[in-house]
């Protein structure tokens, strides 16, 4: 009796172990992935979103630095892309009420010429599916400096096709 209370014992031990293990390498896989877009030291040379509209041209290697923000959702579902804004354009602080504060609802005349789109790419140029509040660890209002190649539309708005981020620590 003791034998079997014994395996059943170590049955129940064994299956109780087995799930940890798997969110352990499911965790490392994950740090692993996010590790490819994310810098662990901050770039030099950072210039902020207003300046780089006004001098980046399309194809140009560029380091950008700005908060997320710009919209009351400034993450695009289901990749890795989000707005940013230049730290000279204030919001709202959040002692003044505004639940979005990084939607910019009181300076959207100054968002318009300080705002950057930013898509994480993989190493073939594609956007990486995957939600960036994940990936990089990011929330609203986050100082990201990101690096990668400007392109511009036919409207000159900027996106940034960005192969690291460095996030500023809070």
């Amino acid at each position: 009796m003791k034998l079997m209370f014994s395996l059943v014992g170590l049955c129940l031990l064994i299956a109780g172990c087995n799930p940890a293990t798997d969110t352990a390498d499911q965790s490392a896989a994950t740090s692993a992935a996010n590790s490819q877009y994310l810098s662990t030291s901050e770039p030099e040379g950072a210039i902020a979103v207003g300046d780089a509209r006004q001098s980046v041209k399309d194809d140009e290697a560029v380091t950008l630095v700005g908060l997320i923000g710009g919209s009351s959702k400034p993450f695009v579902d289901g990749l890795a892309a989000f707005t940013i804004v230049d730290a000279k354009v204030p919001y709202c602080a959040p002692d003044e009420g505004c639940p979005t504060p990084w939607d910019y609802c009181c300076e959207t005349d100054a968002v318009k010429d300080n705002i950057a789109t930013v898509k994480v790419v993989d190493e073939d140029g594609k956007p990486v599916a995957s939600d960036a509040r994940e990936l990089l660890n990011v929330k609203e209002l986050s100082t990201v400096v990101v690096q990668g190649t400007a392109k511009r539309d036919d409207q000159g708005n900027l996106t940034v096709a960005a192969s690291k981020v460095y996030v500023r620590a809070e």
